[in-house]
């Protein structure tokens, strides 16, 4: 079966820290577990990147998709691009109540 790899954009590591750090405020345990969450979710796209739905209902194109992240009540959103047959770039991340990707 093929596998894509991927490939985080300064953008989106810098998501995760800012996440991450976001999360630490409260609970060292629970940042923690969020970000072992997304990784482990986004690396479901390795496999499947497919399955996911179009961002913006297909207005930036069928490549550029949106990985939903289930966490606790609320969750993540993924945002990343099939760049080819080998590599997906995982562009940014946010959590489910922010307005939008930065």
């Amino acid at each position: 079966m093929k596998s894509y790899r991927l490939r985080f954009t300064l953008e989106a590591e810098e998501d995760l820290e800012r996440l991450y750090d976001f999360l630490l405020q409260y609970d060292v345990q629970v940042a923690e577990r969020a970000i072992a969450t997304i990784h482990a979710s986004l690396d479901t796209l390795r496999k499947f990147p497919f399955i996911c739905r179009q961002a913006a209902g297909g207005a930036h194109g069928a490549l550029i998709r949106e990985l939903v992240i289930t966490f606790g009540a609320t969750g993540f959103v993924a945002l990343f691009e099939i760049d080819d047959d080998e590599i997906i770039s995982i562009t940014a991340v946010r959590h489910q109540r922010e307005s939008d990707y930065h």
